[in-house]
């Protein structure tokens, strides 16, 4: 099968800095560095990373054509990919050089200008029983999910950045919804039921180093991960669902792809940057082999 990711590209400007900043400070960053970002491009390099086929629909200035190019290189399929003259969107990462946790700015630019032709295009031949992949840094989301759902997709909605009247207008559509323990916490609170009560088929909920929980039709199942020494933990979620929706897709069981995801992350976390730091499908099975043998 195949998943269709309708996806962020963003470029991100990392600060390493003593410390997060605090509110009215103003910090020298210890280091400074580009690289190619954003939830959507990330998600759609850890589905390749995972050995599985991606159509990711997009768009970025047409000056930026290297970090295109970075796409194409790992084998994403860009044909729905526009570039645009049209800022790219970016992200301003600053990463604490102690914990390696960080706070992120991010600016939409070409990200919202995605029409809903671009869609249809993109989904002309996708087939009943591939998925279909979005997360809150596009536009046309809610036009992207109904479409693929007429077609007999399956939908997986990352809802992150969290938006309570975004997620709750998409829930009723979704097979698969992932977010971070932050996230549950704000949808539950925004629909008053507990996430297990919104009737959704899938549900993931990454809690950072501690590891991953679902809630679903297969019951409730807790898989830690790796201990790892993290460097920088921005993007780890991205690199978590892809891998993970990647390998699911491709007939691996539920438990056998959270695995697989939680040991991709804690290798991505190790390393500075985002899409640049998701690892090969080589090493992954590597460090699978040695945290759950």
């Amino acid at each position: 099968m195949a998943i269709y990711n309708l996806g962020s590209i963003n470029i991100d400007h990392f600060y390493r800095l003593p410390h997060l900043v605090r509110p009215g400070e103003t910090l020298a960053a210890d280091s400074y560095s580009q690289g190619l970002g954003g939830k959507g491009a990330n998600q759609s390099v850890a589905i390749a990373k995972s050995e599985n086929q991606v159509f990711h629909i997009g768009a970025l200035n047409r000056a930026d054509s290297n970090y295109f190019e970075q796409l194409k290189s790992y084998h994403i399929d860009l044909t729905h990919t526009q570039q645009l003259d049209y800022p790219s969107g970016h992200g301003i990462v600053m990463v604490d050089d102690v914990s390696g946790e960080n706070q992120i700015v991010v600016y939409p630019g070409a990200n919202h200008q995605i029409s809903e032709s671009m869609i249809d295009n993109a989904l002309a031949d996708a087939n009943s029983g591939d998925w279909a992949l979005t997360q809150n840094e596009t536009t046309q989301a809610r036009y992207f999910f109904q479409t693929a759902k007429s077609k007999g997709l399956k939908l997986c909605y990352s809802a992150a950045p969290f938006v309570a009247e975004t997620t709750i207008e998409l829930l009723p559509m979704i097979d698969m919804l992932v977010v971070n323990q932050i996230e549950a916490q704000e949808l539950e609170a925004a629909t008053g039921k507990p996430i297990a009560a919104l009737g959704i088929e899938h549900t993931l909920i990454t809690q950072g180093s501690a590891g991953v929980r679902y809630i679903g039709k297969q019951g409730e199942l807790f898989i830690e991960a790796p201990k790892v020494s993290a460097v920088d933990t921005t993007g780890a979620g991205d690199t978590f669902l892809g891998l993970f929706l990647g390998r699911f897709d491709a007939g691996s069981s539920l438990e056998e792809s959270i695995k697989y995801a939680v040991s991709g992350a804690a290798l991505q976390v190790m390393q500075q940057g985002t899409a640049d730091a998701i690892p090969e499908h080589s090493s992954i099975l590597e460090m699978l082999q040695k945290s759950f043998s």
